[in-house]
């Protein structure tokens, strides 16, 4: 499975952007994805995971309320939504995969990872 997150940016803080990831290969109804973040010195941290489903999500309580993740199963397509934004949420953003059933924060059970794509917020 390959992944391509796009759509990054720079916007000014109270801002909206909306990532996109692009999934090719085989991709199974049930793989759970989700985004993480990292900035320079900083371990890759947790955004947002969804299920296979859409039925079930998680989000990290530093964007709960602010940013909304989402799928569209017959694209292949993974989103994700971020409205007023902070400074803080400066970050390359990254798409990830897990072929499990199981909505995790652990970065270490996705096996696909997208190449970033860069969100600068000013302030």
């Amino acid at each position: 499975v390959q992944l391509q997150a796009f759509g990054g940016g720079l916007v000014q803080a109270g801002g909206s952007l909306r990532l996109s990831c692009a999934a090719s290969g085989r991709t199974y109804s049930w793989y759970v994805m989700g985004w993480f973040r990292q900035t320079p010195g900083k371990e890759r941290e947790f955004v947002a995971a969804i299920s296979g489903s859409g039925g079930n999500t998680d989000y990290a309580d530093s964007v709960k309320g602010r940013f909304t993740i989402s799928k569209d199963s017959t694209k292949k397509m993974l989103y994700l939504q971020m409205n007023s934004l902070k400074p803080e949420d400066t970050a390359v953003y990254y798409c990830a995969l897990d072929s499990s059933r199981f909505v995790r924060r652990d970065r270490r059970y996705y096996e696909s990872w997208g190449q970033g794509t860069l969100v600068t917020v000013s302030s």
